[in-house]
């Protein structure tokens, strides 16, 4: 009978299915770390919330350990690569309470319009101050949605039963999807020029860190309201208090911190604005919607060997993975380098398979690949999710076989098709390892690198040695350096290996050299 160490407090009901199904589950809660260290090691599962860290140390010293099942969406309580190398699975329970932290979002709007909070301490003091509480009415205002993935979409749902007005920004958001769900999609700076009120709903990634910037606050209209139930980090904090104090934003209202627990922040002690201590799942439906999905799962892997919302497993089966796993590798890193270049809304992903890797099992090829071209903005997704999430975002999905390659053993293509067009990225598996082998038409053969540049440029006299000048000049060294072109004098690119990323003033200074027509960093 397989084991499992629930480590964090879980609903009862839990438990029972996990007694049920057959699993043994050993309640063992508020444990040390030397204390989780000592027993760790009889167990095959280990079920957490976020109190419990499962470091590497831990993954280390649980030698009979499976699975990792996370009663949640975040996982930073868990050290994924360690997980990982060990061969362990990691879950987690990514919609038990979506509706939960989509109705605290709503609440803090209304707490914001109505200044409640202030309203309430005013009111108990014995004031009365009923002149200086004036609100603003929800109706007829409004909204800006920054993400409008599972949580921000139930937002939207109830901002329209309220007769608010919806404009969304997320570039995984279809115009179909975005018709569905009832928002005008738009871009971020029309969002923030029309929003009298904007709520965040996005995972933190590079490209949404800070995305409500100093800059980018600054474009907002006087008076509107900001509430942020989904990740520290999104919003500068300083930027804000700013502009708080000067009342040009009415007010904020943040459940979710840079630095949490949340002891002390810029923010605190604004007048206009509202803090709550991570709450936006703290319900009582959602801890045992959470609880029940994580036993369900955790239960299916350990008794069937199934996956279900795994971070870092591919459903292959034990046969397929050695055949797989380069091919693998590269729909990863292939899809990476796709969503790193695709800057407006997706429409559709194309995946073709050429040559022998067509006469595989490509499921979990373009599920890796679905969630190589999405991460840049959705940090949480994995081979599991993508495919969901691709079609809850009205992106449309299509995969394509050719058993005869006429270059390469095996080829496989993403074309990514945006409202601004299409883009397309070719690799191949060379020696084992994954290389870039097309980009734009134009054939190359480049390894990926850590951290690359990406340039388009007119094929001119002069352009390596200006761009080997300022990466010297930088101090940044070239690991490798690969090129294709259209013909001379024409469209060409450079993929250039590089040990340290270079900072936006240097990018900045490369897409000002002469003819070049496009400049980015990449991260793989």
């Amino acid at each position: 009978m397989p084991r499992v160490l629930i480590a964090d407090k879980l609903s009862p009901a839990a438990i029972e299915i996990f007694k049920q199904r057959g699993v043994d589950a050993d309640v063992k809660t508020g444990l040390t770390k030397d204390e989780l260290l000592k027993i760790i090691g009889d167990y095959d599962g280990l079920a957490v919330r976020s109190a419990t860290k499962a470091d590497k140390e831990v993954i280390a010293a649980a030698r009979n350990l499976k699975v990792i099942g996370r009663a949640g969406i975040g996982v930073d309580n868990v050290d994924i690569p360690a997980a990982t190398a060990a061969g362990v699975v990691v879950m987690n329970t990514p919609f038990g309470n979506s509706i939960t932290t989509a109705e605290h979002a709503i609440a803090m709007m209304f707490a914001l319009a109505r200044q409640l909070p202030a309203a309430d301490a005013s009111t108990q003091a014995g004031k009365w101050e009923k002149n200086r509480f004036m609100g603003v009415e929800l109706y007829g205002k409004t909204l800006g949605l920054i993400g409008a993935g599972n949580i921000g979409g139930i937002v939207a749902d109830r901002a329209i039963g309220l007769k608010m007005h919806v404009v969304a920004y997320d570039p995984f958001l279809s115009p179909e999807r975005a018709v569905e769900i009832g928002v005008e999609k738009v871009e971020l700076d029309a969002l923030l020029k029309r929003a009298d009120l904007i709520t965040l709903h996005t995972p933190l990634t590079d490209k949404t860190r800070n995305i409500l910037s100093a800059k980018n606050l600054a474009k907002t209209k006087k008076g509107v309201l900001i509430v942020n139930c989904a990740r520290g980090g999104l919003v500068d904090e300083a930027a804000l208090r700013k502009l708080l104090d000067e009342g040009h934003i009415g007010g904020a209202a943040f459940d979710v911190f840079i630095e949490e627990p949340a002891k002390d922040n810029p923010l605190f002690g604004a007048e206009n604005f509202i803090a709550t201590p991570h709450l936006g799942a703290s319900t009582v439906e959602a801890q045992e919607n959470v609880a029940l999905q994580v036993a369900e799962q955790m239960s299916d892997y350990l008794l069937t060997g199934a996956v279900t919302n795994a971070l870092n497993s591919p459903s292959v089966t034990a046969e397929e993975a050695p055949r797989l796993k380069p091919f693998v590798a590269l729909a990863d890193k292939l899809g990476l380098l796709a969503g790193q270049m695709v800057d407006f809304g997706i429409k559709a992903i194309d995946i073709a398979f050429e040559g022998e890797v067509a006469k595989l099992n490509t499921r979990p090829l373009t599920a890796a690949a679905l969630a190589g071209v999405m991460r840049p903005m959705l940090a949480e997704i994995n081979m599991v999710s993508a495919p969901a999430v691709a079609k809850e975002r009205g992106i449309t999905v299509s995969e394509s076989k050719q058993e005869v390659s006429p270059i390469y053993e095996s080829l496989m293509r993403i074309t990514v098709t945006t409202e601004k067009g299409k883009r397309s990225f070719a690799g191949s598996v060379l020696a084992g390892a994954p290389r870039v082998v097309e980009v734009k038409g134009m054939e190359l053969d480049a390894p990926f690198s850590q951290t690359m540049l990406y340039v388009n440029n007119l094929d001119k006299p002069g352009f390596i040695g200006n761009l080997g000048v300022l990466l010297g000049e930088a101090n940044i060294n070239i690991a490798t350096f690969n090129l294709g072109r259209v013909s001379t004098g024409e469209d060409a690119i450079a993929m250039v290996g590089i040990d340290q990323a270079p900072n936006d003033d240097l990018v900045e200074k490369i897409r000002a050299l002469p003819h070049v027509k496009e400049a980015r960093t990449l991260r793989f």
